[in-house]
């Protein structure tokens, strides 16, 4: 698959790099409700996250040269590109901490959660990332509507996956006893779900914004380097998801 795409061949991409990623889902829920073999779910989750990581966030394009003229719109958007990698790396730390956490307190042991809220949920959020992937691919080529359609769809779905988990799972498990004070499985899964709402609330403000800019007209298919910033964070709170999932829902025996 190219770097550098027409429209059509860049959204059929999209599309490719989405079928993959939902059938990986699939095959993760299977493989935790036959015979629950761990490390295949991590090497499931793995294998999405490369995905997301390489066609969605296009890690690739740390390499772009930006020339010498540090003035030059191209040169801004390769020095901001490094700055906003090199938040993500530091803002990873605080999950794998919280991943850390949980290992280390549950081990082979997970929540009593809904499953098929948890599948439902990450298909959401899954299918946003969707939406968010061709809204960038819409306005890197011009098409400012196909950006609009794509980036409130994206909007809508993340909304849901925030009030999917704050408004609906916690509600569930509170009702099932599992709450942040009622011992170590309810103090881990508040802790991990919770800073992983702030994200998604975080990058709905994000989209706003990018739509309110592109709305005055601030972004065109040469400069816009804001759209690829936003598409970048989303899809990093896509990435966390991909392994805090199996390891609240499907990783281990439900206490």
């Amino acid at each position: 698959m190219s770097h550098t795409q027409d429209k059509s061949s860049a959204f059929t991409q999209g599309v490719l790099i989405f079928v993959y990623l939902a059938a990986l889902t699939a095959l993760e829920y299977f493989i935790a409700v036959t015979f629950n073999a761990i490390s295949i779910l991590v090497l499931v989750a793995v294998i999405k996250a490369a995905l997301v990581m390489y066609y969605y966030m296009h890690i690739y394009k740390l390499n772009e040269d930006g020339g010498d003229d540090h003035h030059s719109y191209a040169y801004k958007t390769v020095t901001n590109r490094i700055g906003l990698w090199l938040f993500l790396l530091s803002d990873a730390f605080v999950f794998a901490g919280l991943m850390t956490a949980r290992i280390n307190l549950l081990g082979l042991t997970r929540p009593h959660l809904n499953q098929m809220l948890g599948l439902a949920v990450t298909a959401v959020l899954l299918i946003s990332s969707f939406f968010m992937n061709r809204g960038e691919t819409a306005m890197a080529h011009g098409d400012k509507k196909g950006f609009f359609a794509n980036v409130l769809i994206t909007f809508v779905l993340g909304l849901g996956f925030l009030l999917g988990v704050v408004a609906v799972e916690w509600r569930l498990a509170a009702a099932e006893g599992l709450t942040p004070s009622s011992g170590v499985a309810g103090a881990v899964f508040y802790m991990m779900t919770g800073m992983h709402a702030f994200h998604v609330f975080t990058g709905l403000i994000f989209l706003l914004v990018v739509l309110n800019n592109a709305r005055k007209g601030i972004y065109s298919a040469e400069q816009h380097w804001g759209v690829e910033a936003a598409a970048i964070y989303w899809h990093f709170v896509d990435l966390v998801w991909i392994f805090f999932y199996p390891a609240l829902y499907l990783i281990g025996k439900a206490l």
